[in-house]
């Protein structure tokens, strides 16, 4: 039976009962109507609670269940129906703020792209979205959702990403910018071409993490639960005392009235569903409460180096030309070579070259998968990539940095340097760090040690383990004594996913990121901003300090009421009437943790 149905039964209950003892004066009827709704809900309630005790965890379900019962008992069947009409409307009100604090993740599903302008010879057709194919060409118009993840072929517009990044302000995009799906077009029409399906786009992702946060409920509950023995115990503890002393067993009555769980039950789920809706504001997501509860205790936070601590997009540092050529026709060669690479590095040496300089004719071209390309180019063999692939020649002077090497029908001619910028927000989120009492902080990369140690340095990171592969992340974090848990890996890169699922609390820089990291983390952060990560954790302490307030809150103005109901001075109704009061006011509490 639904929370909210069963509270309709109960308000029913209660206007039929009222009619029957005050209109109709029918004492007798009203008694047994209550009787007969409070025996029902009370036996739904145990059939949950004995759910609940075989999935391992403790409640406290069982205080309302016999404070139903003793008030029936004692024929103070009015302070059973507000009892009744406390507990069912404490759970409607938990679902409602639930639903309230994901609006933000749900908004995702309203904009699902449905469909798309096909480009085809001239012609627009409207197809489904998840029709898409890679490389096909759309129309984007106004106003309209973008289908699928691609990139800017014509036109200038500026495009809503709020939903996908958390980002107020409208993007400005142009030709060659990417587009996310998702997003939502401004006034003026874009030409994209498709760089992934509508499934492996961006937006599934996301929305596979919001189906994912909705399917794994909060475990930190639990919280609530640790409570729940010791303060159960207490509130039987005094009422049979008051009983006893009194010869009364109204009095048992009076006492259990007051102690109902509500504030248990409600105040822990409801601030950590606020603390994942304000995260979701800023451009975060947390896929369950229990990741608040360890982000909150956090002793350790991990990076990954490139797309992490640096932007991740390289860019050409030095032209070093060992031979007669210059600078700019090594370069161009090393372009011209590289133009129809995806290669991270050909990007960079693309972008290098002026827009006013054309390109060498290509005849021939061989990419060899993590040793370069040979290219043909005016009947010359070109090489560039590694050094012992482009020549046999020996190489005096090889750079300790990213570099690629070139050369000419096997006669080397030098080298090109690329460096890769790091984050401006990098070192003000390790200060951020630090200020929230999180002081180990660690690099992890499979860069080379002097690039990862003279970055580290700049940023504020003490502790660099350089050049290690997936199983080398993996090992570093398991060596982590017990006392620096628990960990955060920060990662973005498929080779990083990994290390974040072994870690404590894995966060994936999801903006450019690879979509195994987004698929493996516990936090996937949608903004490209490193500061978020901080963030992060300063919202979850936030998150469990109110909690737990909220929850002691509860507990402590339940306990002083149960000593005043065992004097005798609160009749049964007046205590299921001030219990209301301790319900709202854990409730309101709990809601702190969605503001900013």
């Amino acid at each position: 039976m639904k929370h909210l149905t069963k509270l309709i039964i109960t308000i029913m209950t209660g206007v039929f009962a009222l009619l029957f003892e005050f209109v109709l004066e029918q004492s007798t009827w009203a008694f047994a109507l209550i009787a007969v709704t409070g025996s029902i809900m009370a036996l739904s309630m145990l059939i949950e609670m004995v759910k609940t005790l075989k999935s391992g965890r403790y409640g406290v379900d069982i205080l309302a269940i016999t404070a139903i019962i003793a008030t029936l008992a004692v024929r103070e069947y009015w302070a059973s129906l507000m009892i009744l009409v406390m507990l069912t409307g404490g759970d409607s009100l938990e679902d409602y703020a639930a639903k309230r604090a994901n609006k933000e993740l749900k908004s995702l599903l309203d904009h699902s792209p449905q469909k798309a302008h096909q480009l085809v010879n001239g012609s627009l057709v409207d197809i489904l979205a998840e029709k898409v194919q890679v490389d096909d060409e759309l129309i984007v118009k106004p106003g309209e959702i973008v289908p699928v993840d691609g990139y800017v072929m014509n036109g200038i517009s500026t495009v809503d990403e709020s939903s996908l990044t958390g980002e107020s302000r409208p993007v400005n995009k142009k030709v060659g910018d990417s587009v996310l799906s998702g997003s939502i077009n401004g006034d003026s029409s874009l030409t994209m071409k498709a760089k992934k399906t509508a499934a492996d786009s961006q937006y599934q992702t996301i929305v596979k993490l919001v189906k994912e946060s909705e399917e794994n409920p909060a475990r930190f509950v639990r919280m609530a639960d640790r409570y729940a023995v010791p303060f159960t115990i207490t509130a039987y503890v005094i009422a049979g005392v008051a009983w006893f002393i009194s010869k009364d067993p109204t009095r048992f009555a009076e006492v259990l009235v007051v102690a109902s769980p509500c504030p248990l039950i409600l105040a822990a789920p409801i601030a950590l569903v606020a603390g994942m809706n304000r995260s979701s504001r800023n451009g975060i997501i947390v896929k369950t409460g229990t990741t608040i509860e360890q982000m909150s205790e956090t002793k350790s936070v991990a990076f990954d180096k490139t797309g992490t601590i640096t932007k991740g997009t390289v860019s050409v540092d030095k032209i070093v030309s060992e031979s007669g050529i210059t600078a700019e026709e090594l370069l161009l060669l090393a372009a011209s070579a590289e133009q129809e690479s995806s290669h991270i590095l050909a990007r960079s040496l693309l972008s290098a070259i002026s827009s006013k300089t054309k390109l060498k004719r290509v005849s021939a071209l061989d990419e060899i998968t993590g040793m370069g390309i040979k290219a043909v180019i005016a009947g010359n063999v070109i090489r560039v990539g590694k050094a012992t692939y482009v020549t046999a020649q020996k190489i005096e002077k090889e750079t300790d940095q990213t570099a690629i090497y070139v050369s000419e029908n096997d006669q080397y001619l030098g080298y090109i340097t690329f460096t890769d910028r790091i984050r401006p927000e990098a070192k003000a989120t390790m200060i951020q760090l630090k200020k929230l009492h999180i002081d180990h902080l660690l690099m992890i990369t499979g860069d080379q040690k002097s690039i990862a140690v003279a970055i580290a340095k700049k940023i504020g990171i003490s502790e660099v383990h350089a050049e290690c592969l997936p199983q080398d992340k993996i090992a570093v974090l398991k060596q982590l004594p017990h006392s620096q848990h628990p960990v955060i890996m920060v990662g973005d890169g498929v080779n990083d996913a990994p290390s974040l699922a072994i870690a404590d609390v894995g966060i994936a820089m999801g903006a450019h990121g690879a979509t195994a990291a987004s698929e493996t983390a516990d936090v996937v952060i949608l903004k490209d901003d490193l500061e978020k990560v901080s963030k992060a954790v300063e919202i979850s302490k936030d998150t469990m300090k109110i909690a737990k307030q909220s929850v002691l809150i509860g507990i402590m103005i339940c306990t002083v009421l149960m000593l005043i109901a065992s004097t005798g001075i609160i009749p049964a109704l007046l205590g299921a009437v001030l219990q209301e009061v301790v319900d709202t006011v854990s409730i309101l509490s709990s809601l702190r943790a969605k503001n900013d």
